[in-house]
């Protein structure tokens, strides 16, 4: 571990594990070492959560603190053991300095020296809120609706002929870093998860690129649902249609909570409705009309729960997804929106981050196996379905 000096004299030390890496700081940190940092960053990070320890950081440009909140927003843990650093990073997240984190979780260095102990009180952080039995209240329930019939309204004005249908297309170079095959994954706004009466509400956006692809292509991939398990693994252990029509599926999912503490299933039966626009724009509106929890799934006692009962790890779901062909393949941009049960405020600082790191990692494979899926699909390897894409209506899109 070599420290590395910036232009500006700023100096950062890096610790890199294979779960995890983290960025010792110190001096004055401008926009420009912020520059230098973000490289850094970039040229090891993957999947591997990040701690930022801002202790000897004596102070903070507008600019570094734009990036160490984006950084923060993403699921960075940023870690303060002075009055100084509290403070700076009480600026930078809006959290007041009692919630700001004074020792580092070191998970970069656990893994080498106690294996399994990282990974256990990563889980224990995610899971100790959920540990308990919640119920979903009705105040939780009509907050909800209300947000997802504004998620809707957007949609709506999305698909209108005229619009822009693609919200990638309003962020400058992020079709281009799609098309290089890289996918984009971002929380739908600044306060994700937002908290509501007894519950959080996680709202993430996520595109991807499929070149060589046709939209037939991909919507038989996506509406192959006797093929999920195998698409999704390993976090579907199960699927099946219930009953498809041209324009509207209705199908089942069980999903696996892979933690080794708490053996949840969640079973839930969805409905897909699917709208063509032209040839080449397509959108689905999915919605969960039923999720409940198998408390010790795989084990004798294995039981459902009643509905919006249990831990509370996902009450509802909503999704909205557009399909546009053009550039040789199809871009599909999909937002997820879940509602969970609430954390206490206690540990918000510490489950927050993690929450959004898991978010984003669960989006980003999604996508990178749909792409996968389809692009065995158009290569002949797997055609296990090959129902037609159902015609409908066509309405004008452009």
């Amino acid at each position: 571990m070599a420290a590395t000096k910036t232009s500006s004299g700023f100096r950062y030390y890096m610790h890199e594990g294979p779960e995890s890496i983290s960025f010792e700081l110190a001096g004055s940190l401008s926009g420009e070492a912020g520059r230098e940092l973000e490289r850094a960053k970039r040229s090891v990070t993957s999947d591997r959560s990040l701690t930022f320890d801002l202790t000897y950081v004596t102070e903070v440009d507008t600019a570094a603190q734009k990036l160490l909140r984006c950084w923060h927003d993403d699921g960075a843990q940023l870690v303060a053991k002075s009055p100084q650093a509290r403070a700076i990073v009480a600026a930078i997240t809006g959290k007041g300095s009692e919630f700001i984190e004074t020792t580092a979780l070191h998970l970069t260095w656990l893994p080498f020296r106690v294996p399994w102990l990282g990974a256990i009180m990563l889980m224990m952080s995610f899971l100790i809120a959920p540990a308990t039995a919640a119920s979903l209240k009705p105040e939780t329930i009509q907050v909800w609706d209300e947000y997802v019939k504004a998620a809707v309204g957007r949609n709506d004005q999305r698909v209108c002929p005229g619009s822009v249908f693609l919200s990638a297309e309003e962020a400058t170079g992020e079709p281009a870093k799609l098309r290089s095959g890289e996918i984009v994954v971002a929380p739908a706004g600044p306060n994700v998860p937002m908290k509501v009466p007894s519950g959080l509400i996680h709202d993430w956006m996520g595109a991807v690129f499929i070149p060589g692809a046709t939209l037939p292509d991909v919507l038989r991939v996506v509406r192959d649902y006797e093929r999920y398990r195998d698409i999704y693994h390993p976090y579907v252990a199960g699927s099946r249609p219930i009953a498809v029509t041209e324009k509207e599926d209705r199908y089942s999912v069980l999903m696996m909570n892979k933690s080794v503490i708490a053996k949840v299933a969640l079973d839930g039966d969805y409905r897909s409705v699917y709208t063509r626009l032209d040839d080449r724009h397509w959108y689905s509106i999915t919605k969960a009309t039923r999720i409940q929890e198998v408390s010790d799934y795989g084990t004798p006692s294995q039981h459902s729960l009643p509905a919006s009962e249990g831990t509370g790890l996902m009450w509802r779901l909503f999704s909205m997804t557009r399909f546009e062909e053009r550039d040789g393949g199809v871009y599909v941009e999909i937002e997820v929106i879940v509602l969970s049960r609430d954390v206490p405020a206690a540990l918000s600082w510490l489950i927050d981050p993690i929450v959004r790191r898991i978010s984003r990692s669960s989006l980003v494979t999604s996508l990178q196996q749909t792409r996968d899926a389809v692009r065995l699909s158009t290569a002949g390897i797997s055609r296990s379905s090959s129902r037609p894409i159902p015609s409908s209506p066509v309405r004008s899109f452009r």
